[in-house]
């Protein structure tokens, strides 16, 4: 151990001559062990969110998704549907057709998004999991069955296990029709079940066989995205598979993982996170103020140890690092017992919920992920403030003559 870390380490914990350099340097400790505990706890809040809304969005979102760079729909032939099959890694390859349309029921009217969705979609995603009401059934012998969003289901009043009564829905004719014709189709379909996910979808998805959207809009061989379902594989992995899948496909598709489905909310919540984060940083900057008050202090009191060290041939450098090495010391005892804070409230968060989310979501209580990279960040932040602390007091103590002057 080099002689500036071994004086400064006898330096914090050596009885002081003034009980207040004991409360103010304890005072330090403490904040900088709050400032941290709450630097952690902040992110393992939003990575339980990060968690808890990409579990949720996976039940609707495939691993993979194609769809055309323009326009709204397009076709596949058999040739290269099966090439894309055969991709090493691809599990399940599912057609999807999306299109707005106007549902009616009774009395009740909305629009809403009409997906149909062909026999492996549920094989590629997990909404089968999601159904709160009825069951996830899209064709009951020649009958056409729907399962609503619990939005959907509400606005237009269905009442699922009402077996008689139809939901009509409307799509305009794309094709010219006369003055007379209708201007819209109509098919039925019937409600099987409601699904709960996320308040988006529910509220404005109604999921269909692909066979009848295809009905109601009049084509039959058009999607409006592939979705794909990958076999257990590594990040690197996943990346080739993607890549290979935009070679078959070609420069006029936009084939996404499931992070880029939904970038634009994950980078609003990475946004927030990191902002919570960087307003707690500046907190702790006000908090290493007691810690350059203690340890300036400090520096007061062994002026007289400072100048027999002087008087001894000890440099300005090796004067400087023992008040740096203090400030180090007392800084990483505060991120210490700012973990072991941080670990037992994160211990009684996911064991008894005693910060309760009000209202009606789909958790009761504030979801929690500690991340082992958490740990590193907040150290080398707390820390680095830390060091940056002791600065003033560590210059102040280098400049301290050698000859001890009696008063």
């Amino acid at each position: 151990m080099n002689l500036p870390l071994r004086i400064a380490r006898r330096y914090l914990f050596a009885k002081k001559s003034t009980n207040a350099i004991n409360l103010i340097t304890g005072i330090a400790v403490f904040g900088i062990c709050l400032g941290t505990a709450a630097l952690v706890l902040i992110l393992s809040v939003f990575n339980g969110f990060e968690d808890l809304i990409t579990s949720m969005y996976s039940n609707f979102d495939p691993d993979v998704k194609i769809t055309p760079m323009q326009g709204k729909t397009f076709e596949v032939d058999s040739a290269t549907l099966q090439q894309l099959r055969d991709v090493d890694g691809v599990a399940i390859v599912s057609e999807t057709l999306e299109e707005v349309a106007f549902f009616e029921y009774k009395d009740n009217q909305d629009f809403g998004t009409l997906k149909g969705v062909d026999e492996n979609w549920v094989l590629v995603t997990r909404m089968d999991s999601t159904v709160r009401e009825g069951q996830f059934e899209l064709l009951q012998g020649d009958r056409q069955m729907a399962v609503l969003g619990l939005g959907m289901r509400n606005k237009l009043g269905v009442n699922v296990e009402d077996v008689f009564t139809g939901i009509g829905v409307y799509m305009p004719k794309r094709q010219e029709v006369g003055m007379f014709e209708q201007q819209f189709r109509k098919r039925t379909v019937y409600p099987a079940g409601t699904f709960v996910i996320q308040q988006e979808f529910n509220n404005q998805y109604v999921i269909t066989s692909l066979e009848f959207a295809r009905q109601l809009l009049g084509t039959r061989d058009r999607s409006s995205a592939l979705e794909f379902k990958l076999s257990p594989a590594s990040e690197a992995q996943q990346r080739n598979i993607i890549e290979q899948i935009q070679s078959i496909m070609g420069p006029e598709y936009e084939v996404k993982n499931r992070y880029q489905q939904e970038e634009t909310f994950m980078r609003l919540m990475q946004m927030e996170k990191w902002l919570s984060y960087a307003i707690v940083s500046l907190m702790m900057l006000l908090v290493a103020f007691n810690m350059v008050g203690a340890l300036w202090m400090v520096v007061l009191e062994k002026k007289k140890d400072i100048a027999i060290l002087k008087s001894m041939g000890a440099l300005d450098s090796s004067i400087r690092n023992i008040f740096l090495n203090e400030g180090f010391l007392l800084c990483a005892s505060g991120v210490v017992a700012g973990f072991l804070l941080a670990l037992i409230t994160y211990w009684l968060q996911i064991t008894f919920g005693i910060v309760r989310i009000p209202g009606n979501f789909v958790v009761d209580a504030y979801p929690v992920s500690i991340r082992l990279i958490d740990f590193v960040i907040v150290a080398l932040t707390v820390i680095s403030i830390g060091v940056l602390a002791s600065v003033p007091p560590a210059l102040r103590a280098k400049r301290i003559s050698s000859i001890i002057r009696e008063e």
